[in-house]
């Protein structure tokens, strides 16, 4: 029984492994400070499915992309609600909610934990759009090719998928500590909405 134990833990470890060394690593596609940094997961573009990923909310119940389905989907990634450019990006989704069409939602995910999203949300009156950690599976990051090597931040971007799943949309800022283009990326949310309406 030992030996078939340590058979299957043994196994399991070099699976475990070889994830972790197939796991695809993107350079040259964002700098921090001026110097390229490491992506780590897959990198997506649109026309793509949109690949249905988990995260949490503030209470660590588990939320996943097809809890919205059929809905047009902006997520707005970004690497610490608690960095100024972070915030502002935050701030501004928040704000542009109501003047979205009814079947746009709004997403908001950082690798900060619920605790912390949480704070800032009350303190900065972050209440139209919907905050959610990617801090407990790297699931998003990962699956979206997102992740921060060596930080496990999630780098600074924009995504639209369309009520089909599709991915319509989608900006990677170049400079980690750039703003994204808010305009494109609400135009490209409310043309994705209209098209999803029934005709």
């Amino acid at each position: 029984m030992k030996k078939l134990l340590s058979l299957i833990l043994g196994g399991a470890i070099v699976a475990s492994s070889a994830i972790a060394f197939e796991q695809k690593e993107t350079v040259g596609l964002v700098v921090a400070g001026g110097k390229p940094i490491t992506l780590l997961g897959k990198q997506l573009y649109t026309g793509y499915d949109a690949p249905n990923f988990d995260v949490v909310d503030e209470r660590f119940n588990k939320i996943s992309l097809t809890d919205f389905k059929g809905l047009t989907v902006l997520i707005s990634a970004v690497p610490s609600l608690d960095t100024g450019v972070c915030s502002l990006q935050t701030k501004r989704f928040n704000e542009e909610v109501g003047n979205l069409p009814e079947n746009v939602v709004v997403l908001t995910i950082s690798a900060d934990l619920p605790f912390a999203q949480k704070r800032f949300c009350n303190t900065e009156g972050v209440e139209a759009l919907k905050v959610f950690s990617d801090s407990v599976w790297h699931d998003f990051g990962e699956k979206y090719g997102l992740i921060i090597k060596d930080m496990g931040l999630l780098s600074r971007s924009i995504f639209v998928i369309n009520g089909r799943g599709k991915i319509v949309y989608k900006e990677l800022v170049p400079d980690i500590s750039n703003h994204p283009d808010y305009d494109k990326a609400l135009r490209a949310a409310k043309e994705s909405a209209q098209s999803d309406l029934p005709i």
